[in-house]
């Protein structure tokens, strides 16, 4: 089992960046494939991007690609999620998730583990 707790988050104008930290805790992090997830008001929660367990592999939905930037460090049981040239469409809840079998964008059910949502305000 992990537990999954983000950081980071906030209010930024249009075309801002933020960097969003998901620490885990336990010894298996390594082995946990990982995503991040947005949720707007009103909307369905969907991914915006994935890693793979080693980092290898990365993946993002078509609207933040060139923009978000999913990264890990194994060593500190932390992913991250860099987000640059952000647009008020990209306002959302944010939440990382672990799977260990499941690696890609997927849906939510395909993960097993969340951190506990972090806000993301563009304001125009």
């Amino acid at each position: 089992q992990v537990q999954l707790v983000q950081s980071g988050g906030g209010l930024v104008q249009a075309g801002g960046s933020l960097r969003l930290s998901c620490a885990a805790s336990g010894r298996t992090f390594s082995r946990y494939n990982m995503g991040w997830f947005r949720q707007a008001p009103g909307k369905e929660r969907e991914a915006v991007a994935a890693i793979t367990w080693s980092g290898g592999n990365t993946y993002y939905t078509d609207s933040v690609k060139g923009r978000f930037t999913i990264s890990r460090d194994n060593a500190k049981n932390t992913v991250y999620l860099q987000m640059n040239s952000l647009k008020p469409e990209d306002t959302a809840v944010y939440y990382c998730a672990a799977s260990l079998l499941f690696y890609g964008l997927g849906s939510q059910r395909d993960y097993d583990y969340w951190g506990q949502g972090t806000q993301v305000t563009v304001s125009s």
